[in-house]
């Protein structure tokens, strides 16, 4: 039975369970039903079970990173899955099964031991749950594409209550779906069953600082030579305070640009990364380090560093096209005007085109994104700093396709998220598998989630 674990608004422990692992302390007034700490899939299969029985939604919480708080949903059922952590790894298929509350810096520590990683998102403590299901803009995705691609199969209770395997063959429906459809997913993952990669020999980091002001000439310089760099390049191009001292500078925001090759030897690594060094701004840098050998745990430490928790964070996010040079000018605001009394990063995510990509849900991008996280404390600058970051975003629309899922909060600010063509099969998939809508809704403004950018249907 689960009723030792079921816990009722009204009860004892409601508010801890409410807000359990809940990342964002910018926490909304939304108030469950009821939370049901499962510890195993027979307590998922239940705890969906009594949801239908009582007329409830069910939502979940895997990680509970989503800055909206997604898992948080007015008289439904929370089924936390905190407390169902399993990792188990079948060295002959290079296959990692995992539940959806593990973390990617908990996955990568595990694998570390068989010599393998997963792409899992930078931030450590991000749970796979919610980052797969929205695609999963993780290490490498600039050569390698999302980490859902990397989904073997999937273990799901349906509304129906059923355990069921999906995959390319059975249940191929949830299967599509469940690689970005993002929190309106119509099922609860139990288990991923996942494709690992060698830890790369030559796994190495070029890291350049400089000034902010000059984040303008820099970010167009790194554009204009993303495009010849192998794929075995990830690149990110950010406005930071860096979580360490920088000689010869004040502490504030700094512009770094950040190349990592996942390289199989140190030769093929100063080879990909040879392109830096040519940077025409060199002389303007603060900080130089050319392929400095690396670990994933190093490139897991330094993202989490960057991510404090306890604070306060906005989010936003946006899948842009146009020229270069008139993007940039657009984000000045975003990159090098932050708010004072802040911190948190403006970043440019780049990746390249690809041939060949599965067929799933997460089908929407361009070759940059841009993404904003403005981290502060104290309830009192909710509304300032909401405010700003709207504006911020505001003259980046021209430029604006879409925006992804992990960096996005609909509450604010509706943004298109799924090509037309996978949102209208997205919304085939829902309707057949969960007609009664057991499986808690898109959390989006009054309008609700339509995918669109609401700003193109005013024009």
């Amino acid at each position: 039975m689960v009723d030792d674990r079921l816990i009722r608004r009204g009860a004892d422990g409601y508010d801890e369970a409410r807000f359990a692992r809940v990342f964002n302390t910018r926490r909304p007034e939304r108030y469950p039903a009821a939370v049901l700490v499962a510890e195993s899939e027979d307590d998922v299969v239940k705890g969906v079970r009594l949801a239908r029985d009582r007329g409830w939604k069910v939502a979940i919480r895997a990680g509970g990173h989503s800055f909206p708080a997604w898992s948080l949903r007015d008289d439904g059922l929370v089924i936390d899955l905190g407390g169902f952590k399993q990792t188990a790894f079948d060295e002959s298929t290079g296959v990692v099964s995992v539940t959806p509350s593990v973390s990617g810096g908990e996955l990568n520590s595990y694998l570390s031991g068989y010599g393998r990683f997963f792409t899992t998102g930078d931030c450590p403590s991000l749970g796979l749950g919610g980052f797969l299901v929205q695609g999963g803009m993780g290490m490498g995705f600039r050569g390698w594409g999302y980490a859902a691609e990397q989904i073997a199969s999937i273990d799901v209770v349906t509304a129906d209550g059923e355990l069921v395997r999906a995959d390319e063959q059975s249940n191929s429906d949830l299967f599509w779906a469940a690689r970005g459809a993002g929190p309106g997913f119509c099922g609860a993952i139990t288990r991923f069953h996942l494709r690992t990669r060698p830890v790369p020999k030559g796994l190495a980091a070029t890291t350049h600082i400089y000034p902010l002001a000059r984040y303008a000439e820099v970010v167009e310089w790194v554009w204009k030579i993303h495009p010849s760099l192998s794929p075995e390049v990830a690149l990110v191009a950010v406005s930071v305070v860096p979580p360490f001292p920088v000689p010869g500078a004040d502490e504030g925001f700094m512009f770094v640009v950040a190349g990592v090759a996942f390289s199989e030897s140190r030769d093929a690594a100063l080879k990909v990364l040879a392109p830096f060094a040519e940077s025409p701004f060199l002389t303007d840098a603060l900080v130089v380090q050319h392929a400095q050998p690396t670990t994933i745990a190093e490139r897991l430490e330094f993202a989490g560093a960057i991510h404090p928790p306890g604070r306060r964070y906005l989010v936003d996010s946006a899948w842009v096209k146009g020229p270069p040079r008139d993007v940039i000018a657009a984000a000045k605001q975003l990159v090098a005007e932050r708010p004072s009394g802040t911190r948190g990063h403006a970043f440019f995510d780049f990746s390249l085109p690809r041939s060949s990509v599965p067929d799933m849900a997460m089908s929407l991008r361009t070759d940059v994104m841009l993404g904003s996280y403005i981290i502060y404390e104290g309830a009192q600058n909710d509304e300032a700093y909401s405010a700003w970051h709207l504006d911020a975003m505001k003259r980046l629309e021209p430029f604006t396709v879409g925006q992804y899922w992990g960096d996005s909060d609909q509450t604010r600010r509706e943004v298109k998220t799924l090509t037309d063509d996978a949102w209208a099969r997205l919304q085939q998939v829902r309707a057949k598998r969960d007609p009664n809508r057991l499986f808690a809704d898109y959390l989006a403004g009054p309008g609700g989630f339509r995918n669109r950018n609401g700003w193109e249907t005013n024009q």
